[in-house]
């Protein structure tokens, strides 16, 4: 509250909602994807955007965490390693609860529903909850080993809009160009978009949701370990 995160917290999705709905929407009418209601079709890009919004500024909080010596001086107290590392990822998935609440508003405002069925919705939750644990991990250990707070997050804004926009979070995979597509198809934004797309309609079944689960667990085998390794270093 004190620095302003929580404001900035459930803004960002009302911007990002602002900023790809209302455009695309036309876009994609004009070009006749096949989609009938973008709405439902766009919202799983919107939460995943403010998933990796919230994970840029965890990055950025570890990093200056880091440069003002903030990690040295725990690392000098009688404080287990992990204690500063659950503390840091606890907050960014607090912040990213808020966005999620945000998100779910703004995406009822757009037509967005959740299924009938309890269990898709609870997976949906699930499934979000996973993204953002390892996403925010992810940039915790960047903004860890980072000497620079503004380096991070402008390094990390780059991926964050090319892997956005080449998704089929944005449009179907047959709108973009024949030579683009095994690559639209295949990357962690569209599998995510493709799952948590499936699981909000009703229309998910394995085949939609375990590529997600891979991109998933091939991230948490490269991330946790260089985070813990990142996290236990003592100078």
């Amino acid at each position: 509250m004190r620095t302003g995160e929580f404001i900035t917290a459930l803004i960002a999705p009302v911007v990002f909602t602002v900023g790809l709905f209302l455009p695309l929407q036309k876009v994609i009418s004009a070009f006749g994807s096949g989609v009938s209601d973008f709405g439902q079709f766009m919202m799983p890009l919107i939460v995943l955007q403010a998933i990796a919004f919230t994970a840029i500024s965890s990055a950025f909080l570890a990093a200056t965490d880091s440069v003002d010596g903030i990690n040295t001086r725990f690392a000098s107290m009688p404080l287990s390693p992990a204690v500063p590392l659950a503390s840091r990822v606890a907050t960014g998935m607090s912040k990213c609860a808020i966005s999620m609440a945000s998100a779910l508003g703004c995406g009822y405002v757009i037509g967005f529903r959740l299924p009938d069925d309890t269990v898709d919705s609870a997976l949906f939750f699930v499934l979000v909850a996973l993204i953002a644990a390892t996403l925010i991990t992810g940039a915790d250990m960047i903004g860890t080993l980072s000497k620079s707070p503004e380096a991070t997050t402008q390094i990390l804004i780059l991926p964050q809009l090319v892997l956005g926009m080449l998704s089929s979070g944005f449009a179907p995979v047959d709108q973009f160009p024949h030579w683009v597509q095994p690559f639209v198809r295949n990357q962690p934004v569209s599998q995510f978009s493709a799952a948590l797309r499936g699981l909000a309609d009703g229309s998910a079944v394995p085949s939609t949701v375990f590529p997600a689960l891979l991109w998933l667990a091939g991230l948490s085998i490269l991330i946790v370990p260089l985070s813990l390794r990142a996290n236990t270093r003592r100078p």
